[in-house]
């Protein structure tokens, strides 16, 4: 899994990287529109969006979101529900027999708060989710979250730092942390 990382916007490993989101998007727009029981023609696409095929007893129901694909690791029985996004700059592990739910939104990259810098830099983190994880409805994981194993992330849920193992988090209530 890729480290923590920072990237400038105007360099040649941003192009590149924009290349591969724009072509990601091509083909996760044509795997939302195929019919839902077109398993062959779902695998193929994933395989081109994730870069090799997808392990065994993998389900992702779409509509499905990447914009890399090549930094998502799904293990065996991962169970993927309607809706879900996967921002995968800075890697995403999924460990086995984790349940993810409708419209769940996993983000590994940012920007700089300062207002200086924000359009500077791309930042990222990776998520890791240990295994048989359970992620409730619209749950959102930010960078660099480590969820351990059995752990319970309720619907609505914005989990910003680490889970413990067999531990249930809950809430997405905003505080103000600073001024400028």
């Amino acid at each position: 899994m890729p480290v923590d990382r920072l990237m400038l916007i105007r360099s040649p490993e941003f192009q590149s990287m924009s290349e591969r989101v724009l072509r990601v998007t091509e083909l996760t727009s044509r795997l939302n529109v195929l019919p839902f029981d077109d398993e062959t023609g779902k695998a193929e696409l994933l395989e081109q969006i994730m870069g090799r095929p997808l392990p065994e007893r993998v389900t992702i129901y779409p509509p499905f979101y990447t914009d890399h694909g090549l930094n998502l690791a799904l293990s065996e029985r991962v169970f993927i529900n309607q809706g879900c996004t996967f921002l995968d700059y800075a890697g995403i592990r999924i460990g086995p027999r984790t349940m993810i739910g409708p419209k769940v939104t996993f983000i590994t990259s940012g920007h700089p708060v300062d207002p200086e810098e924000r359009r500077l830099y791309l930042t990222g983190e990776p998520i890791d989710v240990a295994e048989n994880v359970w992620i409730g409805a619209g749950a959102t994981i930010l960078p660099g979250v480590t969820i351990g194993r059995d752990a319970v992330i309720a619907a609505g849920a914005v989990v910003a730092d680490d889970v413990p193992a067999q531990s249930l988090v809950t809430g997405a209530k905003a505080t103000v942390r600073r001024r400028w």
